[in-house]
């Protein structure tokens, strides 16, 4: 096991909601702090808890992700851990030097460079002028930056502020790198070069990564914090169940009716799912649609289109029925759709539902997060599609 180089006991931050009173309680707590007085432990009027009694540790080699809604206290933690503010109760133990990526632009002097900020920064992290001259043309190289790194950063881009701030925190090699969701302003092939320096920082440094993609954080964290309102609701190794507790937050059956023309309603529908609302990977899914037409405008059966959607709300996969020979009787259709051996990974998925005009294409019904369910798997995996494959292996010589 590396050594704990971040380390959390009791912390816990208050804000309050007003400017004005937020200003008094400051300076009654300085006040306070020069008689040798300790902060009052409760909440004053308009007081909140944006963190309450977090602990953990980090080690070195050890990646940790903060998860939660915004507001739950992840950017406020990270905060304190870089010094930036001091909690209110509870201590906070930093060893080695720190590179921080918590907030766009910040720690920038938009009047100078980005040749001069790459000094300042690595300069407030710890280095020596001679250490920042080493590793000058390896920032810049990282950075891809070249052509504008004598620019000043008040005319960089969100984009552009990022890759110099990456390329400061992770190419000095600090021993503590903290980042928050910063790197999703990033393009994907910057993203993409940052987590294989993140793989190759690991290994000899202690890392915080908070962010919104779940996906990312599968990617790199070894433990995980579920935040919620300030307090950990979830901490462990175990980051499946983290992840799933972080998506059940965000789960809703409400349907989003994006379109509707009027003229046909969906009278009823069902799923060949168990009781607990699951199918086993590798069956068939079939999908029985019933429709009331309720508009003499719907002369041909319309088109069906069923859109997966997985938990990150990302489109995976379509289906689509469309056939102009069926005849509508008594003002009623039924589509019955079957889907061959489904290949979803372990998970919760949605189907968006659209009906359209055979002919004119023109749509007649939308309906987002028409329903869900759930996959069964006996592994968890976070890609949506689970590829059956056939291997041999052999000895081979050569």
């Amino acid at each position: 096991m590396g050594e704990v180089l971040i380390k959390a006991e009791g912390v816990s931050k208050k804000f309050a909601k007003d400017l004005k009173r937020s200003l008094y309680y400051g300076l009654v707590d300085m006040a306070n702090g020069v008689m040798g007085k300790s902060k009052t432990r409760n909440l004053r009027k308009d007081e909140f808890w944006a963190v309450r009694d977090l602990n953990f540790e980090v080690r070195r080699g050890e990646c940790l992700g903060l998860i939660g809604h915004n507001g739950a206290g992840k950017s406020t933690l990270l905060k304190m851990l870089n010094g930036l503010i001091s909690p209110d109760e509870g201590t906070i133990t930093m060893k080695g030097r720190i590179g921080a990526l918590i907030e766009l632009g910040a720690g920038f002097n938009t009047v100078l460079t980005g040749r001069e900020n790459i000094y300042n920064n690595a300069a407030v992290i710890g280095f020596s002028r001679e250490e920042i001259d080493a590793n000058l043309k390896d920032i810049i190289a990282f950075s891809e930056l070249e052509e504008f790194i004598d620019m000043p950063v008040k005319n960089y881009s969100s984009g552009m502020k990022v890759r110099l701030g990456f390329a400061i925190a992770a190419q000095l090699k600090p021993d503590i790198l903290l980042i928050d969701e910063v790197l999703a302003v990033g393009d994907l092939g910057f993203v993409l070069k940052c987590f294989k320096k993140i793989d190759q920082l690991l290994p000899q440094t202690a890392l915080i990564f908070v962010s919104h993609s779940m996906p990312m954080v599968a990617r790199i964290c070894n433990q995980i914090v579920l935040m919620d309102h300030g307090k950990t609701e979830y901490q462990g190794f175990d980051i499946p169940t983290g992840i799933g507790l972080y998506y059940n937050k965000f789960s809703t059956s409400e349907n989003s009716v994006l379109f509707d023309d009027g003229s046909l309603e969906v009278s009823s529908f069902t799923l060949n799912v168990d009781e607990n609302n699951t199918l086993k990977r590798g069956e068939d899914l079939v999908v029985v649609l019933n429709f009331t037409i309720k508009s003499s405008n719907v002369q041909l059966v319309p088109s069906v289109y069923l859109e997966f959607r997985d938990k990150e709300q990302r489109p995976i996969a379509g289906a689509i029925v469309k056939d102009k020979k069926v005849e509508i009787i008594n003002n009623a259709l039924r589509y019955t759709i079957t889907i061959k051996n489904i290949p979803f990974s372990l998970g919760l998925y949605s189907i968006d539902l659209t009906v359209g005009n055979f002919e004119t294409k023109e749509p007649i019904l939308r309906i987002n997060n028409f329903c869900s369910f759930q996959v069964a798997s006996t592994t968890q995996m976070w890609v949506p599609i689970e590829l059956d494959a056939n291997f041999t292996i052999e000895n081979h010589t050569v």
